[in-house]
C-alpha cells in the first residue's frame, strides 16, 4: 500500500477531530494540500474492512515529524491489527468461546496481568453497542494481547517462573476506539509501553461499509520494542548497513547488541534571534537539521530561550549533538555541517545567527 495518502483518509475516516494537533504540518509531512505520508498503519483500516477480511495484520513504514533523539526518527514502522464479529447471538458465542479457550492458556502460564474494568465513565462503550457485547470484546481483545506479549516477551532472558511477565492495562483516548487501552510490559525493572488499541468505532466501520460488526484494533511500534528486547541505543542503528551491526542478528533468535564502538560526540551551539512577531516550532528546526546533517545528529536540545526586555525579540540557542554511528568525526567536518545549518535557518525564517 502506497505511504502516500489523502488527510481524509489518514484522519477523517478514523474519527480525528478537526483541531487534533496530529493534522498541523509540524507534526506531519504533507506533498500537498491533497496528499500527504501516513503516521500511522491506522490509515489503511477503512481499505482493509472494505476488502471483507474479518481479522489481519498490516505492518508498514509511517512517517511523523518529530525532535531528535536517540528514540525518534522521522520514519519508522507499525504494525496495525484488528477482529471483528458478527453483531449477532451467534458472533456473542464465538466471543465467548474464544475468551474461554485463551483464558484457559493464560492461565496455565507465567502471566501476571493488572487489569482494569472494561467499563469506565472516562472511557465508555459506544452508545449504538450493546454494553455486554462490548465488554467481550474488550476482554477478547485484553486476552488477544496479553497472549501476545506473552510470545513476544514470555521467553527472553529475566523472565522466569521467579519473575513472571508482567503486563499493565491502562485506560488511554484515542479518536478511532472506545473504550481504548495502552498496554505496558515490566522488563528490565521498568515499566514500557508496548501498544495502543480499543473497541473499534462503529463510524470506521459504518465507512467502510460493513454492517452490523463489532471489534477491536491494535497498533504497536516494531523498532521501540526490538531496542527493548535486542537492546538497541540508538534508533538510527535500524538504518545502519555496517557489517559490525547487521552481522549480528539471525532470523527468529533474540540477542543483546554488543556495541562496537561509541564515537566521540562534537557538540555546537547555534543561537538566533526571531524576526519580530515570528516563532519557530522546534520539529522545523529539528527538520532542518535532519536534512543538512542526516544521521550525524545525535540529539537536539534547546538549552536557552530569551526575552530581551527592550525590544521584546526573541532569542533561542539549540544544542546539537553531532555522533557517528560509524567513524569518528572531525570538527572541520562539522563546522561546515553546521555554517549549512545556520545558512538553512537565515533562508527559511529569516534569524539573525548571534
Amino acid at each position: 500500500m502506497s505511504p502516500l495518502v489523502s488527510p481524509y483518509k489518514n484522519f477523517d475516516e478514523l474519527s480525528f477531530p478537526a483541531d487534533h494537533p496530529g493534522r498541523a504540518v509540524t507534526d506531519s509531512y504533507y506533498a500537498n494540500r491533497d496528499m500527504m505520508l501516513r503516521t500511522h498503519t491506522s490509515a489503511h483500516e477503512v481499505e482493509m474492512f472494505r476488502r471483507g477480511e474479518t481479522r489481519w495484520l498490516l505492518t508498514a513504514d509511517v512517517y511523523r515529524r518529530d525532535e531528535i533523539d536517540a528514540s525518534h526518527y522521522p520514519v519508522f514502522h507499525q504494525v496495525e491489527g484488528a477482529r471483528i464479529f458478527d453483531a449477532s447471538p451467534s458472533g456473542m458465542k464465538q466471543v465467548e468461546e474464544d475468551n474461554a479457550r485463551v483464558s484457559n492458556i493464560l492461565a496455565k502460564s507465567n502471566i501476571v496481568i493488572e487489569d482494569i474494568p472494561h467499563i469506565s465513565p472516562t472511557n465508555p462503550v459506544q452508545h449504538n453497542h450493546d454494553p455486554v457485547f462490548s465488554e467481550l470484546v474488550a476482554k477478547n481483545l485484553k486476552l488477544s494481547l496479553n497472549n501476545l506479549l506473552l510470545k513476544v516477551f514470555g521467553g527472553v532472558a529475566g523472565i522466569s517462573k521467579q519473575e513472571p511477565l508482567r503486563v499493565r492495562w491502562i485506560e488511554a483516548y484515542f479518536p478511532f476506539t472506545s473504550p481504548s487501552f495502552e498496554v505496558e510490559v515490566f522488563f528490565q525493572g521498568k515499566w514500557l509501553e508496548i501498544l495502543g488499541c480499543g473497541v473499534i468505532r462503529q463510524a470506521t466501520l459504518d465507512t467502510a461499509g460493513v454492517e452490523n460488526k463489532i471489534g477491536w484494533a491494535f497498533g504497536l511500534g516494531l523498532e521501540r520494542i526490538a531496542m527493548v528486547l535486542f537492546g538497541i541505543p540508538d534508533i538510527r542503528l535500524f538504518w545502519s548497513t555496517d557489517p559490525r551491526f547487521v552481522s549480528q542478528f539471525e532470523q527468529g533468535k533474540i540477542t543483546t547488541f554488543q556495541p562496537y564502538s561509541k564515537y566521540p560526540s562534537c557538540f555546537k551551539d547555534v543561537s538566533f534571534w526571531l524576526p519580530q512577531n515570528s516563532e519557530i516550532h522546534e520539529n522545523d528546526f529539528c527538520d532542518i537539521v535532519r536534512d543538512t546533517a542526516g544521521d550525524l545528529v545525535e540529539d537536539v536540545k534547546r538549552i536557552d530561550h530569551f526575552v530581551h526586555p527592550k525590544t521584546n525579540r526573541t532569542s533561542l540557542c539549540y544544542r546539537i549533538n553531532y555522533r557517528s554511528m560509524d567513524r569518528s568525526l572531525s570538527n572541520e567536518e562539522i563546522n561546515h555541517v553546521q555554517s549549512q545549518v545556520a545558512s538553512q535557518l537565515v533562508e527559511r525564517f529569516e534569524v539573525e545567527i548571534r
